[in-house]
Formats: C-alpha cells, sequence, structure tokens
C-alpha cells in the first residue's frame, strides 16, 4: 500500500488551498490525508515570567491544525484525516515528512514569506530535497480546465514525472498535454552551415513519440495531446501552464547545494507557472 499524503498548514491562504488539493487528491487516491504543522521555538518566544501549561506557539499551532482538519474534512468527509504537529523548521520537518509518502504537498508561500515573493523559501527547499512528489498549489479561481501539462524530453530522468501525470490523469479523466520543447544549436544560425530544418523537427517528434508509446498501452483511456515547440522549456510550459490545472516536471538537478539540487527548468516552471506545479524527482 502506498504511504499517505502530507500536506504541510501554517494557517496561511495558500497553506488553505494545499489541504483543499490534498483532500481532493486523497479522495481521488483513496490514500489517508496526513495535516502537518511545524513548530519552532526560540529561547525568547515565551517571557521566563510567564509560565503556562501549553504555550502560545503550540496552543496557535494546535489552533491551526484543527482548522485545517476542518477544511479537510469539510471538503471531502469520506477522507481519513489525521494531524501532527512536530517540533523543527518548516522545511526540515516537511522533508523529512515525504519519506515514505505517496507525495507531500505544499503552498506556494507561506505567512513568513515576502509579499512580492513568487515562490516562498519552504516550498523552493522541500521541492528541492524531498525524495517523493512534491506538489506546490498555486491558488486559482474558476472551474477545472480538466488538462494536465508534463514536460518530456529525450531523457530517462523524465519517466517518474510522466508516470505521475499520466496516474493523475487517469484518476482526473484529464487531457494530458505532453509539452516537448527544443532550441536549435548556435551554430545552426551560420549561414555556411546546411541544416535540414524538416528533418530536425522529424527527429524532435520522434523523440516524443518513443518516449510516450509504452504510456499510451499502459493508459489507453488517457486523452494524449502531444505538443512539440521550438522553444525555451520553461517558456513552453509556462505558456501551457495558462490553460490546464496542473503541470508535472522532473528534476534533473544533481548538485549538493539546496537550490541545485532542482534542475533550471523545475525551477523556473515553479516560479512562473499560472497553475499548481507537482515536482517529481528522479
Amino acid at each position: 500500500m502506498s504511504g499517505p499524503i502530507i500536506v504541510g498548514t501554517d494557517g496561511s491562504a495558500g497553506a488553505t488551498a494545499a489541504v483543499e488539493w490534498a483532500a481532493d487528491d486523497a479522495a481521488r487516491t483513496g490514500l489517508p490525508l496526513r495535516v502537518v504543522t511545524a513548530v519552532l521555538r526560540r529561547p525568547y518566544d515565551i517571557p521566563r515570567s510567564i509560565v503556562l501549561e501549553e504555550d502560545v506557539i503550540t496552543r496557535d499551532a494546535r489552533r491551526v491544525l484543527a482548522e485545517a482538519e476542518a477544511t479537510a474534512r469539510a471538503r471531502r468527509p469520506l477522507v481519513e484525516v489525521s494531524t501532527a504537529l512536530i517540533e523543527g523548521a518548516a522545511s526540515l520537518v516537511l522533508r523529512d515528512q515525504g519519506q515514505g509518502a505517496e507525495e507531500v504537498v505544499i503552498g506556494t508561500r507561506g505567512l513568513g514569506g515576502f509579499a512580492a515573493a513568487l515562490l516562498g523559501s519552504v516550498s523552493m527547499h522541500v521541492a528541492g530535497h524531498a525524495h517523493c512528489p512534491v506538489v506546490v498549489v498555486r491558488p486559482v479561481t474558476g472551474p477545472a480546465r480538466d488538462e494536465i501539462t508534463v514536460g518530456v524530453d529525450d531523457s530517462d530522468a523524465c519517466e517518474p514525472a510522466l508516470a505521475y501525470a499520466f496516474h493523475q490523469a487517469g484518476l482526473r479523466g484529464a487531457t494530458l498535454r505532453a509539452v516537448h520543447a527544443w532550441q536549435l544549436p548556435v551554430h545552426a544560425f551560420a549561414p555556411e552551415v546546411a541544416y535540414a530544418m524538416d528533418d530536425i523537427r522529424a527527429a524532435q517528434y520522434a523523440v516524443v513519440a518513443d518516449r510516450l508509446a509504452a504510456w499510451r498501452r499502459k493508459y489507453p483511456g488517457v486523452d494524449l495531446v502531444e505538443d512539440v515547440r521550438c522553444a525555451h522549456p520553461v517558456d513552453a510550459l509556462v505558456e501551457a501552464s495558462q490553460g490546464g490545472d496542473l503541470v508535472v516536471v522532473g528534476s534533473h538537478g544533481r548538485g549538493g547545494l539546496g537550490s541545485l539540487l532542482l534542475g533550471s527548468v523545475s525551477r523556473g516552471v515553479l516560479h512562473h507557472a499560472r497553475c499548481t506545479v507537482a515536482v517529481v524527482r528522479s
């Protein structure tokens, strides 16, 4: 059996949207939902002259958990919901909670973020470190568009992202748009170099067809659109996100530093996509 769906909350509007998304996904998958709040303590949090059985920070965190649990139960009454209050930095707590989980769901930006920030530091850290899919929920208005976008390239690293995207499309009955973006080599613009553009385009379409062939057979009921573009991958995926409910990207990052564990494409899509993004590490 798969692990639970983990959703982090801090009581912010973004976290509430994440709880709602996670409850919906728990209902689709039949998995339990675990709502997590992290409490980070410092020596100056509580004045020494005040002695309480339960300090203010803990009491507030329990209130946040109770409200999030009520939101999830009201939205999806049949989903099994549990809660956990865990001491530690939110980014580390949610990263660790991802071990054995089906996915970790978080908002784009919590209470601690800067107003102008497109993506919070917690979201970036968890997406770069968790070993399960991380869903960063961007609140949107209006009805569902019933379309999911997934990035496709010629490497095996995109296979986990394809698996997640096809599974989500099958559960939702949504169209799956497989976007493959390619760019001309720099020397292709040199007049002395002869390039057969038709051959290049045909080769790019072949990359997508070969990569998707096995998934077509596994999910014959999924309506699949092959979207091959001459563009930067971030630009292509961000543009496609405007007409969808979810963008799924793989992460090719191999660096030792936190931000480098996300590839440049996944970082760019997380910052600029117009809908929810799922990052699926290989």
